[in-house]
């Protein structure tokens, strides 16, 4: 049920990212080269990730994985602003939503960091390679290239760096404690290191992965046309 907090909460998120697109596209272009339909369209895809990316019911687990290990889908409006719009637009999304997040952390912003590693690894390679083909074939050779080096970020990073800083950040958490999570789901985990590697991270981070790029490739072109046709009245 939409209430008037929510109405409220949210343009005031809507009104927080247009001002961290402005401040944020200052930092890097001093010239007036970011026009204002590239702020306001990054603040809009900005807007709908922090939603995807804050509001609990819509960050997931699922069961053949560890309860700590949640799906959503907030790449997917960053695939639409780098897709649009290009490579900086897209990080800029991943990077407002994640400066919003950060707040409301229960992971000492280790979860967070470790997001938007993973999401830049993922948006930004596919943004650059859709700017130079810019086609159908385009779109799926991004996503392909990019789906592939996200796997490998994602998986290597989080076992071999990631677990280490949250038992060094996150009081009372232990290796032991994880591995026993682990376990819970799938009691052939023997090691924190290659059989997490292989049995939770590299599968957890491709099925995340198939499912944003599912979203991202059926609903962009429409999304892109949509853009397209207001804009043709507008003018």
């Amino acid at each position: 049920m939409i209430t008037y907090d929510t109405i409220r909460h949210t343009i005031a998120i809507v009104l927080l990212v247009i001002l961290l697109a402005k401040f944020i596209s200052k930092m890097f272009f001093r010239n007036n080269e970011i026009s204002t339909r590239f702020i306001a369209r990054t603040a809009v895809f900005s807007a709908v990730a922090i939603v995807l990316y804050t509001i609990p019911f819509l960050n997931f687990s699922l069961p053949i994985f560890p309860a700590f290990l949640k799906i959503h889908l907030d790449e997917v409006p960053a695939f639409f602003a780098g897709f649009a719009y290009g490579p900086f637009s897209g990080f800029l999304v991943i990077l407002i939503k994640t400066i919003v997040k950060l707040p409301m952390t229960s992971t000492a912003g280790v979860g967070e960091l470790a997001d938007f590693i993973y999401s830049v690894a993922f948006v930004v390679p596919a943004a650059f390679i859709y700017k130079k083909m810019h086609n159908l074939k385009g779109a799926f050779v991004s996503l392909l290239v990019a789906t592939i080096v996200q796997i490998l970020v994602a998986s290597f990073v989080t076992t071999f760096v990631m677990l280490d800083v949250y038992v060094a950040l996150y009081p009372g958490l232990t290796k032991e404690a994880i591995l026993l999570m682990c376990q819970t789901v799938n009691p052939a985990i023997r090691n924190l290191q290659f059989d997490f590697l292989l049995m939770v991270s590299v599968p957890f981070n491709a099925l995340k992965d198939v499912l944003v790029v599912f979203f991202t490739f059926v609903f962009y072109k429409r999304l892109r046309l949509l853009f397209m046709k207001f804009e043709t009245q507008k003018n």
